[in-house]
């Protein structure tokens, strides 16, 4: 009798662990959004004025401080172009609706971030409607380009005496 209760409660201790496994890998691969659209994704770009602090590789938006008034700090985040690591949505989403969760590195850290060290891009939350946040990522993912890292080649070795 105890080895039964045993084993009854050695199978509800898997199943509870299986069952708690699973609900994080599903929730974590079931983030999708509906198909954008880039050319909508770039006007919505232009309408919130991204391009007061960023700069899109490769594009005339990303000519030299074109868009800088006078006084401006001249910080111009850039976005897009040849990359090792691609850009998920999820990644470009997070910048957008929660930019002080990674700041960029590469630029002065006064010029990104306030004094207190949350990121100066402003919050779109309560200005941009979903289906412009989708456009938005969509275009914004179309910016930048995939380039494998090239496999480094080390010449054999043999060592003396061995």
């Amino acid at each position: 009798m105890v080895e039964t209760m045993y084993k009854s409660l050695a199978v509800m201790v898997l199943l509870i662990l299986q069952s708690a496994c699973s609900s994080q890998l599903s929730s974590s691969d079931g983030f999708a959004l509906p198909e954008g659209d880039a050319e909508n994704g770039q006007l919505v770009f232009v309408e919130l004025r991204c391009i007061e602090c960023h700069s899109l590789a490769g594009t005339e938006m990303a000519a030299e401080d074109r868009w800088l008034e006078e006084g401006d700090a001249g910080i111009s985040v850039e976005l897009g172009g040849v990359t090792s690591k691609a850009q998920s949505y999820q990644d470009l989403i997070t910048s957008i609706i929660n930019p002080s969760h990674r700041i960029a590195k590469g630029y002065p850290k006064e010029l990104v971030t306030e004094q207190s060290g949350e990121s100066r891009m402003l919050n779109y939350n309560e200005v941009m409607r979903v289906q412009e946040l989708i456009d938005l990522v969509t275009f914004l993912k179309s910016q930048y380009e995939l380039q494998n890292i090239p496999l480094t080649i080390y010449p054999y070795y043999i060592y003396p005496g061995g």
